[in-house]
């Protein structure tokens, strides 16, 4: 019996997006291991879908992050090392840090009630301990914070190297006590952008870059420990 489910074939997206989608988040929960080989065949036997949408989805996930592709072996599921994890946050924290200076710059009235009414919403559901609602909406918070600064090419640089990291979010969440810190931190960020102070925002998102990268390392080493 397989690992996937077919996916829905009623989306208004087109098939690879759909294909994509699931597979990465087959790798997010674990469902496909880090070093798998992923089989065009079998996984289109599997999807429901013929290998067209898979070969797509794969390349994909390639660019992303989530899969490596060996010459003349195959695709596998990308692994992430600790050097990985130090070498994407060392670019994230001068990325971040840039993109929140440029939006407390450049923010718009709408802009940041939209993101003081999400720092409320996270606030909320961190006390109903609702991890998926915290997930959906810290997602877009960084969102709608990315697109504050104008700059579309930084914005996709930043969301490619967030979508390598994808996988470890609610392990780092779930660490003890990181969730009332991130909102801190992100309050942090929001009130120097509230100020048009550029300084204080880029300090601000640096200091949040180091205390996820240190979480999501001392996250990882705790469940490393339990196994």
């Amino acid at each position: 019996m397989g690992k996937l489910s077919p996916v829905q074939l009623d989306s208004y997206e087109p098939l690879r997006e759909v294909v994509s989608e699931a597979l990465r988040k087959a790798i997010r929960e674990g469902v496909l291991l880090p070093g798998e080989r992923l089989m065009e065949i079998q996984l289109s036997e599997e999807l429901g879908v013929s290998r067209t949408p898979v070969r797509e989805a794969i390349r994909k996930l390639d660019q992303e992050g989530y899969v490596v592709m060996m010459p003349r072996r195959g695709a596998y599921v990308a692994s992430i090392t600790i050097r990985d994890i130090n070498e994407i946050f060392e670019i994230r924290r001068a990325l971040e840090s840039l993109s929140s200076s440029l939006a407390a710059e450049r923010i718009s009235a709408d802009e940041l009630e939209t993101l003081q009414r999400l720092l409320v919403e996270i606030g909320r559901y961190i006390k109903s301990k609702d991890m998926e609602k915290i997930v959906e909406t810290d997602i877009k918070f960084h969102d709608l914070l990315y697109q504050a600064s104008r700059n579309a090419r930084l914005v996709g640089i930043i969301s490619n190297l967030r979508e390598q990291l994808t996988r470890f979010r609610t392990l780092s969440m779930s660490y003890p006590g990181r969730l009332e810190e991130t909102l801190k931190e992100h309050k942090a960020m929001v009130d120097a952008m509230a100020k048009g102070d550029a300084a204080a925002a880029r300090k601000a998102a640096e200091k949040h870059m180091e205390r996820s990268e240190q979480t999501l390392l001392d996250a990882i080493e705790a469940a490393e420990s339990k196994t």
